[in-house]
């Protein structure tokens, strides 16, 4: 496993609000577990690291991703169902993280294989928790595919 080995957790980020961004990074800042953290703003962007085209030709496999739904150029629910079916992504555990509360886009969403769906709280506090939830379960109870 990469924690045991020493090698950070690779962690894209998929989100255009930079308030949300600027949380989630100083969440991951408290880490016990070595992590980076990669961003990609939009849809476009995201599929292009994780095919490592363009300027992400030497874009390293996130072990884990961070998706909302709702992203500019591509919505968060296109990049899901591309992700899970391409046989190189579709192993990449997909967390989506949305403010969307709407049962359609809960069952769209695990309908195209999300790992979990996860409702972004609107209270500071209690979004660091809930990112720090998610790094205490991916990082310390989940086993991750293999890069």
């Amino acid at each position: 496993m990469a924690r045991e080995a020493g090698i950070p957790i690779e962690i894209l980020l998929v989100e255009d609000n930079p308030g949300d961004a600027r949380l989630t990074i100083e969440a991951l800042k408290e880490s016990k577990v070595h992590n980076n953290l990669k961003i990609a703003a939009d849809g476009v962007e995201a599929l292009a690291y994780l095919r490592r085209q363009g300027k992400y030709a030497e874009a390293v496999r996130p072990d884990l991703i961070l998706l909302d739904l709702n992203l500019p150029r591509k919505d968060g629910r296109e990049v899901l169902a591309e992700i899970k079916s391409d046989p190189h992504l579709k192993h990449i555990p997909v967390v989506v993280m949305t403010t969307s509360q709407a049962e359609q886009d809960i069952l769209k969403s695990y309908g195209l294989y999300a790992n979990c769906y996860i409702i972004k709280p609107l209270d500071i506090d209690r979004f660091v928790q809930v990112v720090k939830a998610i790094e205490e379960f991916w990082w310390t109870i989940v086993t991750l595919p293999p890069r």
